[in-house]
């Protein structure tokens, strides 16, 4: 893919950075993103390795389906709040259909989980004429820019076939960002972390595959035969694996069996592999009792209501905004921006705690914020109209447009019935 594209070198990049060029086009970690897999502890770091570690995988998902599973709506400002837009191409792409092949679930985990792995989501926005009609998903690793300046970028199809794409027609979304243009590419620089995780790993199930043993050799004081060390090794062979591991071989003839491997706990096996376990999670800034793994702390009650929220606020949500504002930055114009925008709704967390969501409709409708029919809507009930679709408070339920004419009533009824009193008693 990037041999259309040749990195500078030191030279060339420290003359272009003089020159006050782009300095994203010489910055190494932007040219590693693209090109092939990384190497640390012996380990192919790629995305497929880093997914195959189950702590990743189990970080990407559950950021990446929680992402994708909120409501995203394109909301439209007016002089008395906000309404839904849907009357706007953009937000049926949104909501419902951003392509012939996805849905919005789908698309928006695969955009969310290249953002958490490669640092960079790409979209190509297809048009009619001049309105968007689509978002099509383009895969990571068959994209990568044509020229010097990026202006035009080169797909390769699944049938190996490229195409050009203009810059101007890339829906991109940046991950974390020190450029504040390119995103970084979470498996360029934690190599040296998924290594080690994918070493430890390998080293686990290479030590279930010899039956929880440690290397031994076997000594004898005399040379064997060629016949006699293939019957040996196929001796042995056949007692290897963990359902073996209570048999034994039979040493016969005065061989001796020496350990020249560390055996497991001596290399701390299982404590590297839950370290490594805490070590992704902190990449992904996800606390890994949410991923399954164990610990001592209350996962339970208030303990787990406060990691919900710690997970909601310093988690997902820099990822929510960063959709947010790329779609408010890129496909509106900026006439539209002045008028309409997108964004999450975080309220859909409640709908799998049905005594949060209900505690939550409570004080909106008993404080006169929304009305029981909005309620209701929201629920994927039929409105009932009438007085429920009135705004009341909680003090009688009353219509707020009424209240100063039921404070007058009071007062007239109190004042006839002061008066009534003082008749009877003459």
């Amino acid at each position: 893919m990037i041999k259309n594209v040749k990195k500078p070198g030191r030279v060339k990049s420290a003359l272009i950075n003089w020159l006050g060029l782009p300095i994203e086009l010489t910055d190494d970690a932007f040219w590693r993103a693209f090109t092939a897999n990384q190497n640390a502890a012996g380990q192919t770091v790629n995305d497929k390795t880093v997914l195959s570690l189950s702590a990743a995988w189990a970080c990407t998902r559950l950021i990446a389906e929680t992402a994708s599973t909120l409501p995203l709506k394109l909301y439209e400002r007016t002089s008395t709040g906000r309404v839904e837009a849907t009357g706007h191409s953009l937000h049926g792409i949104l909501h419902a259909r951003p392509n012939s092949q996805s849905t919005p679930s789908t698309y928006w985990e695969a955009s969310v989980a290249a953002m958490l792995l490669r640092g960079n989501s790409f979209s190509e926005k297809r048009y009619v004429g001049d309105r968007l009609v689509s978002l099509q998903y383009l895969q990571y690793g068959r994209l990568a820019p044509k020229n010097r300046d990026a202006t035009v970028w080169v797909y390769t199809e699944c049938d190996g076939k490229t195409r050009d794409i203009p810059a101007s027609r890339l829906f991109h979304v940046p991950g974390f960002s020190v450029d504040g243009r390119w995103g970084l590419s979470a498996i360029s620089y934690g190599a040296s972390v998924f290594g080690s995780a994918l070493a430890s790993s390998n080293a686990a199930n290479s030590t279930f595959e010899k039956g929880l043993m440690p290397t031994v050799a076997f000594t004898l004081d005399r040379i064997l035969k060629k016949e006699q060390r293939a019957d040996f090794r196929e001796s042995l062979e056949s007692m290897r694996g963990a359902l073996n591991a209570g048999d034994s071989p039979l040493l016969e003839g005065g061989m001796d069996a020496k350990q020249i491997g560390i055996s497991p706990a001596d290399a701390q096996l299982l404590e590297s592999r839950a370290f490594s376990v805490e070590e992704v999670c902190r990449w992904f800034r996800v606390d890994p009792s949410m991923v399954g793994h164990g610990g001592k702390d209350s996962n339970w009650g208030t303990g787990l209501e406060q990691k919900v929220l710690a997970f909601l606020t310093f988690t997902l949500r820099p990822w929510l905004t960063r959709i947010e504002q790329s779609i408010n930055k890129n496909l509106l114009t900026p006439a539209e921006q002045t008028r309409y925008y997108a964004e999450f709704s975080i309220e859909g967390l409640l709908r799998a705690d049905s005594a949060a969501r209900a505690a939550f409709y409570s004080v909106l409708v008993n404080n006169g914020i929304i009305t029981r029919d909005e309620v209701r809507i929201k629920e994927n009930m039929a409105p009932r109209g009438g007085n429920a679709d009135v705004l009341t408070v909680q003090s009688a339920m009353t219509p707020l447009d009424s209240l100063g004419q039921q404070t007058d009533g009071n007062a007239a009824r109190n004042a006839l019935a002061n008066w009534l009193n003082k008749e009877d008693a003459q």
